[in-house]
């Protein structure tokens, strides 16, 4: 059975929601069955050991699970999260390990983190981290590398392993590197498909890549509408936009058949990316996107028409209209837990023999990362 829940963001201990126990009342409601709190100290500024217990009873009580996330791991953007580096005393990387001990101590062995943040009041692309100035993104990606080296020995006696979201600074081919270099014990991925186009890539090839070291989700759909700098990506509930869906649940839940799944809502708009596949300076900075990846995303930007046509995406103006009240967040994660949900009851599951092979050897080189042993 997969059960399946909602991703919640805090902000100083509230969410769009409430306070965090009544966000679990509030979302049981809706019909989820769990939560992705995003993250530890948003939800629990302090990280009050009692607020926190009581959380976990609540969703105990409830029956839901939890998952949680941690600080981000790209030691160049870190300075954002100062609270992390307080709760350390000091030590960003102290911060961290205090929180990881806490997800262990109730059980929570799934983290959430990010290599980026996304700068709303920057052009493209300097609103992505990937494209900072100040140090190019392979000396970022090396960073991260190091710290999350830093990090490993505390995951590995916690018995927690924190998961890389697709964001969208980073491509899957990095976070794989990534997975292979640090261990899939430790190490693996939170897929968040509708980013996956805002890094040249296209979602089924994507999700295969992948799919073996999935142990989180930010399902949501996108939708693909062509400007005059490019195509532009927006955020649609499941079901209303270019994302296969019985495709990627085939693929993911047959690597993981027993996965948690869990929805992405929307933040303070349809987050409209551009993608810019026929600039030769941000193809150089995507060393491995293909000619026919870009045409591939063209041609779904060229679909945008019928889908509104179809009534299967709303106008460009009404996806770059105010910004989301209450009652939207809820209505799309409601329209998407039901999609999600009749989308999982009719996929078969049944694996593919490469599928097979792929998550037979994720599952080795893991057993043989617990053991010592080299990847």
């Amino acid at each position: 059975m997969n059960r399946i829940g909602a991703d919640v963001k805090f902000r100083d201990g509230t969410s769009f929601l409430g306070d965090p126990v009544r966000t679990l009342a509030e979302l049981r409601d809706l019909g989820f069955e769990g939560v992705l709190v995003r993250t530890l100290d948003e939800a629990f500024p302090t990280l009050d050991g009692g607020a926190i217990g009581e959380f976990a009873e609540e969703a105990a009580r409830r029956g839901m699970f939890v998952q949680m996330g941690l600080g981000k791991v790209n030691p160049y953007m870190t300075a954002e999260l100062p609270r992390v580096r307080d709760l350390g005393g000091g030590s960003y990387l102290a911060g961290m390990e205090r929180m990881i001990g806490i997800c262990a101590d109730h059980g929570w062995t799934e983290a959430w983190t990010a290599t980026g943040g996304y700068q709303h009041e920057l052009p493209a692309p300097f609103c992505f981290d990937r494209f900072r100035t100040d140090v190019e993104w392979p000396h970022q990606l090396e960073a991260t590398a190091r710290f999350l080296r830093l990090l490993a020995p505390s995951l590995r006696a916690a018995g927690v392993r924190i998961n890389l979201e697709t964001h969208e600074e980073i491509t899957t081919f990095e976070i794989l590197r990534l997975v292979e270099e640090i261990g899939p014990d430790v190490l693996g991925v939170c897929l968040d498909p509708a980013n996956l186009p805002v890094r040249g890539e296209l979602v089924p090839d994507a999700v295969r890549r992948v799919a073996p070291y999935v142990n989180m989700t930010h399902l949501r759909d996108a939708v693909l509408v062509p400007t005059g700098a490019g195509p532009a990506r927006f955020l649609a509930p499941v079901g209303r936009g270019v994302i296969d869906w019985p495709d990627l649940l085939g693929c993911v839940l047959a690597a993981r058949p027993g996965l948690d799944l869990v929805i992405e809502g929307i933040g303070g708009s349809r987050a409209e990316m551009l993608l810019c596949p026929d600039d030769p300076d941000w193809r150089a900075a995507h060393p491995d996107m293909t000619d026919a990846d870009a045409a591939a995303l063209h041609a779904l930007a060229a679909g945008f028409d019928d889908l509104v046509a179809t009534g299967r995406a709303p106008s460009l103006a009404s996806l770059r209209s105010s910004p989301p009240r209450a009652a939207d967040h809820r209505r799309f994660l409601t329209e998407s837990l039901s999609a999600l949900r009749a989308r999982v009851a009719s996929c078969s599951g049944a694996p593919s023999r490469d599928l097979e092979d792929n998550s037979n050897a994720a599952e080795a080189r893991a057993d043989g990362s617990r053991r010592g042993g080299r990847l």
